[in-house]
């Protein structure tokens, strides 16, 4: 794998991550990768069930078997986001509280944590890119000349991602903190 698809890799996994992040909107991304335990394995939620929001602070679960209603609502209830189900006949209602500013706060140090992350994997990516040309350049495979045009050319690519990664980070920190 090249330096270009890891470092797109790494950009994606931090998408997802963030992606759970509650902005005091309601998303299925929320949700969706919840696990519950169904008859006695750990299944997504996205797998057990149809998600909607048909307002912009409800999500609505609708489960394809009805004995999953009870596992789900487990579920939620143990996640610390604060969101209460309620249980209608055939579907679970999740009212998305808004965030109070100490909530926003707390999330937007965790989406710092997740940004160090993602730049701690970024800069792995890069170093074993460039112990890779150095290792190329000692044995004979590439000239001299040509190590320091591919190193360069890594770090074009690293500092191109890691502005991307700023990008992403800002999007969602702008997101958080509106009220």
């Amino acid at each position: 794998m090249n330096l270009k698809e890891k470092l797109e890799k790494t950009l994606e996994y931090f998408k997802n991550e963030i992606s759970s992040l509650r902005t005091g909107r309601a998303t299925p991304a929320l949700v969706e990768d919840l696990e519950v335990d169904y008859y006695g394995s750990k299944t997504p939620l996205k797998a057990l069930a149809a998600l909607s929001c048909p307002e912009p602070r409800q999500l609505l679960i609708k489960p394809w078997d009805k004995n999953a209603l009870q596992p789900i609502e487990k579920a939620i209830q143990a996640t610390s986001q604060g969101m209460n189900p309620v249980v209608d006949k055939d579907s679970i209602r999740l009212a998305i509280p808004s965030l109070n500013e100490e909530r926003r706060k707390d999330l937007v140090k965790t989406l710092g944590k997740f940004l160090e992350e993602a730049r701690i994997c970024i800069r792995k990516d890069r170093e074993d890119s460039l112990r890779e040309t150095d290792r190329r350049e000692k044995s004979k495979e590439i000239s001299e000349d040509e190590k320091f045009r591919q190193k360069n050319d890594v770090q074009k690519q690293v500092d191109e991602a890691n502005k991307k990664l700023e990008e992403i980070h800002r999007a969602k920190e702008k997101e958080i903190m509106t009220v």
